[in-house]
């Protein structure tokens, strides 16, 4: 499947929410078990809480519900759940929100100090369900024990920094959650290495299934839009180039 048009893997792409801050606008749209409307908000560039992005009601979005930090990617899970992804020292960490159960806090409480810490997501109220995987699992399909409400999910596709042993090892991998099915898939991508990118500087910052090729496609800042082969650890081609 060579040569796939760059406006349709910009639309598949589309879905695929980005991390926080910069991806901030391809956040879902939340509407939570009693009809309530929330809206997210980025906290600009400058002063204590700059880079934030921030969960309020839609009514009042000064009023914070919930503070995502750098890396967090928040996903939708039925009925009216919210899920966010995020690395957690060496682990990818998964949570589930009632959006409902939130309850407001002062956004005082997290400047100045949140966006300098390890911590990822700030909230008064704690999920109602989490899990974490570690990053060292190895290349292969592994079973998981998963908390019921992420069962909603079929397939939830994760890029992580991936540990290498040299410079022409896999530093980046996508992590493929079955959640419904208690599995996942570790696909290290054995073409981005240090020897040929610039790890940090170039990563991978989401990716997304092709409906119709079934093949995996993503976007790697600062390289450009790429489709993966069918095993999807190999480069089969560059869609387009930034």
């Amino acid at each position: 499947m060579l040569g796939m048009d760059a406006a349709l893997a910009k639309k598949i792409l589309s879905a695929a929410g980005g991390p926080a801050p910069w991806y901030w606008q391809t956040f879902p749209n939340i509407q939570s078990q009693s009809r309530q409307r929330f809206v997210w908000t980025h906290h600009g560039t400058e002063g204590p809480v700059a880079h934030l992005v921030t969960l309020g009601l839609e009514q009042e979005a000064a009023t914070v519900r919930l503070a995502l930090n750098t890396y967090c990617r928040p996903f939708l899970l039925a009925p009216n759940f919210l899920g966010v992804w995020c690395p957690e020292g060496r682990n990818i960490r998964l949570a589930c929100f009632d959006p409902d159960q939130l309850k407001a806090f002062d956004v005082a409480e997290v400047a100045g100090w949140f966006k300098q810490s390890s911590e990822r997501i700030y909230s008064a109220t704690a999920p109602i369900a989490d899990f974490e995987i570690p990053l060292s699992l190895t290349a292969g399909t592994h079973k998981i024990e998963t908390p019921s409400e992420f069962s909603t999910i079929d397939e939830l596709i994760v890029p992580t920094s991936y540990k290498p042993m040299t410079q022409d090892d896999p530093a980046f991998a996508l992590f493929v959650f079955y959640l419904q099915a208690g599995l996942v898939q570790v696909l290290p991508q054995k073409w981005f290495t240090a020897a040929q990118y610039q790890i940090g500087q170039q990563w991978i910052t989401r990716a997304a299934r092709d409906p119709e090729s079934q093949r995996i496609l993503g976007e790697c800042f600062g390289v450009g839009t790429f489709l993966l082969e069918e095993d999807g650890c190999r480069l089969a081609e560059w869609i387009e180039r930034s």
